[in-house]
């Protein structure tokens, strides 16, 4: 699980933290750099890579004055290298800048398969790497703490639940832990009629009721598909059974994540669902820093907090993720892989909002899975779910 090495960052004078933001024009990366930007001189962004919004990542490089910059948009590199005022500026594949000997922390923000290199080779450097990836861990989970524990690299988590998770087992003895309970907002359709689901459109779903977050994921919260990655994670950062991990709906999204111990005591970590809390949290670990932007929580203001279980009939993603968890192997990665390309098609108009269910259903049923759990086969079985996935909406359309 996530460790407890010193901060290394410095506010008394010493050299601040270097970071690389890998997905910095997304919605983690852009809540990083505000992070970053209110903390002043306890950090320097020595590097910075960004997908297709190229007019933002720019105008952050400009601001950042980064040494190592990357796009996807390979014409552009003349331009955004030349952007930076630092005279060391260069271009630098994802991969490259996450070993880069001047960078302290790296923070994947990044969606999809493209943070797991990334990650991998951080670790392996022995860096410590911020994660708000959800993929990263649920296609490899096993390779990634193989990497973490060869390279000496440490994870410290950037989602909401599992940094509450980390945050309520500091200086507790992990092997107390009797279940870890994720909680869930339930999405933009939580409350919409069953039978109206299928008539949904992207804009909807994109509608979510408390966080703001980036494309793919909140349609993954609306398919609450991002809950049973959530709990994959959750058995590899912290080594708990896949069976002692229960979700929990909570619309108000104030209490993140809770862990009980075999004493049958509860903690829970609670916060105004803001996301900069959380990053902050793993950038500045183990100081507890003032955040001045972010809202504060008035429980007497809020009143009322409810639970309940989750519909599987609302959420078949769900049912589906947590299938995949149990069986391990390479089926988490199928999940994934597929999950990835029937967003993009529903996101794309190509497919309906039910449509994405029945995509992983496909797959998941036509893969024939191993226990290996290798990087190579990882990789494979990523390949076989796109092309299936893929093939599965062109003969839908």
């Amino acid at each position: 699980m996530p460790r407890a090495p010193a901060c290394g960052v410095d506010h008394k004078g010493m050299n601040p933290l270097r970071l690389a933001v890998l997905g910095s024009t997304g919605s983690i990366g852009r809540q990083t750099l505000e992070v970053i930007r209110s903390l002043g001189e306890r950090f320097r962004v020595v590097g910075l890579a960004g997908g297709r919004n190229v007019t933002l990542l720019e105008e952050q490089v400009r601001e950042f004055a980064p040494d190592l910059v990357w796009s996807d948009d390979e014409a552009r590199r003349s331009t955004l290298t030349a952007a930076s005022r630092s005279p060391k500026a260069r271009w630098t594949a994802m991969t490259e800048m996450a070993v880069d000997p001047d960078v302290d922390l790296v923070v994947i923000g990044t969606v999809g398969r493209a943070g797991l290199e990334p990650t991998l080779a951080a670790l392996r450097a022995g860096k410590v790497v911020a994660l708000a990836n959800k993929e990263v861990l649920v296609m490899a989970g096993p390779v990634v703490m193989e990497a973490a524990a060869e390279g000496g690299g440490e994870l410290r988590p950037i989602d909401s639940e599992h940094s509450a998770i980390w945050q309520c087992l500091w200086g507790e003895d992990c092997q107390g832990i009797r279940r870890i309970i994720l909680t869930g907002s339930g999405g933009a359709f939580r409350d919409r009629p069953l039978e109206e689901l299928a008539k949904v459109t992207p804009e909807e779903a994109l509608r979510h009721p408390v966080w703001q977050m980036g494309r793919k994921i909140t349609v993954d919260s609306a398919t609450l598909i991002n809950k049973g990655f959530e709990a994959i994670e959750a058995r590899w950062l912290f080594d708990v059974p896949f069976e002692r991990i229960d979700i929990v709906m909570h619309p108000e999204s104030v209490i993140h994540s809770l862990v009980e111990f075999t004493d049958g005591c509860l903690k829970a970590q609670m916060g105004p669902p803001d996301m900069r809390l959380p990053i902050q949290c793993a950038l500045c670990y183990p100081e507890r820093v003032a955040l001045s932007a972010a809202p504060r929580l008035d429980l007497a203001l809020l009143g009322t907090l409810h639970f309940a279980p989750p519909d599987l009939r609302r959420y078949p993603c769900l049912g589906l993720a947590l299938d995949a968890g149990h069986r391990g192997g390479t089926y988490p990665a199928v999940l994934a892989a597929a999950d990835e390309v029937a967003v993009e098609h529903f996101l794309g108009g190509h497919i309906g909002f039910m449509d994405i269910p029945a995509a992983l259903e496909d797959a998941l049923s036509a893969h024939r899975g191993t226990a290996d759990a290798s990087l190579e086969a990882v990789l494979a079985a990523d390949a076989w779910a796109r092309r299936r996935a893929d093939e599965w909406v062109k003969a839908r359309v």
